[in-house]
């Protein structure tokens, strides 16, 4: 699905919409985030706190795991935004952009990626594609044919 400036827009509101339900009593950092679904559907997440610190989930890895519990498997685009100063950008962690690797969809050369749009507090955005932030993600699928492959020649 091509993005198109409603399609961004539209990603961009849902975010700071589910940014209002982050649960931040330890950081008062708030984030949203909202997946594009291949199909068109939005699922939105925000990041959610624990005392114990790997108890804590991004807004990102939780609007894909929302999405997974309805049945997507692959995901086109994401909106992320957070409390952050004016002017810059909230970009996905290291374990969120690997989480995003995992679901994205197909692009031509049957490759996988997927746009990541980092709104401002205004709305302003960057986009920058998945590959570009996580250039050498894991991919076990591709990992095991890799392996399967050296033992046989």
């Amino acid at each position: 699905m091509a993005l198109n400036k409603e399609i961004i827009t539209k990603l961009i509101d849902e975010c700071f919409q589910a940014k209002q339900f982050a649960y931040n009593r330890y950081s008062n950092f708030s984030v949203g985030a909202a997946v594009l679904a291949d199909g068109g559907t939005v699922f939105r997440g925000c990041n959610i706190e624990c005392a114990s610190y790997s108890g804590t989930i991004c807004a990102e890895r939780s609007a894909i795991c929302g999405a997974v519990n309805r049945g997507c498997r692959r995901i086109t685009a994401v909106a992320i935004c957070g409390d952050v100063k004016a002017g810059d950008v909230c970009a996905p962690c290291g374990i969120c952009r690997q989480l995003l690797a995992e679901f994205a969809a197909p692009v031509s050369d049957g490759k996988r990626d997927m746009e990541v749009i980092m709104a401002r507090s205004d709305r302003s955005y960057v986009v920058e594609k998945l590959s570009d932030l996580l250039p050498r993600s894991l991919d076990f699928v591709d990992a095991v044919l890799d392996a399967s492959f050296r033992r046989t020649t």
